[in-house]
């Protein structure tokens, strides 16, 4: 047991040098928000540091992820769906499937507010089909400027310019299904 609490210890300083660095962050920024005096960071990250709450927490803080994720928890056996969020471009994407390949489900979260006055339309590989679940969506598709609302859909070979972003002040949420090498929805069974 002791032997398996010093690897995990051991890994924290790696740990924590990869995340800081990830997200931008020197030192002396991370000193000045967390309190924690830029030597014992060094010390922490290189190992030479043993970790503990007192000094974790905080880090876990100004990181803005769990403990867990800063000392590389083992998996509890948890039945429940943890999803962790991905942040792009000021959106946030909450990945809904797990396996590589075919279509990917994403529940795609757009913050309000005045968009750019001049969007720029963008091009790639797939096809997407979106489902708006909140808020109103500005979709600029081609030569089209569309404003969708609850309960609407729209489905676009993604090689087809195309911007989104939310229509108000409101954030616009989303259920996205992406192919990424051109896959499509397939709808078997209609009511007519």
């Amino acid at each position: 047991m002791d032997d398996d609490l010093d690897d995990v210890l051991r890994a924290v300083g790696p740990r924590l040098r990869a995340l800081r660095r990830r997200r931008g962050v020197t030192q002396a920024d991370l000193a000045a928000t967390t309190g924690i005096s830029e030597s014992t960071l060094s010390r922490l990250e290189s190992g030479r540091r043993r970790p503990n709450l007192e000094l974790l927490l905080p880090l876990a803080r100004a990181h803005g992820v769990p403990l867990d994720e800063l000392i590389g928890a083992p998996p509890t056996g948890d039945p429940r769906v943890h999803i962790r969020p991905i942040r792009r471009f000021g959106r946030t994407f909450l990945p809904l499937t797990r396996r590589a390949g075919g279509l990917q489900a994403y529940k795609m979260i757009i913050p309000g507010g005045p968009g750019p006055a001049d969007p720029e339309l963008q091009t790639h590989e797939g096809f997407e089909w979106l489902y708006v679940l909140n808020g109103r969506l500005r979709l600029l598709l081609g030569d089209q400027d569309l404003v969708l609302t609850p309960g609407e859909v729209a489905e676009f070979d993604t090689h087809v310019p195309h911007w989104m972003g939310a229509a108000d002040d409101d954030p616009a949420e989303l259920l996205i299904l992406f192919g990424q090498q051109g896959e499509r929805t397939h709808v078997r069974a209609r009511t007519r």
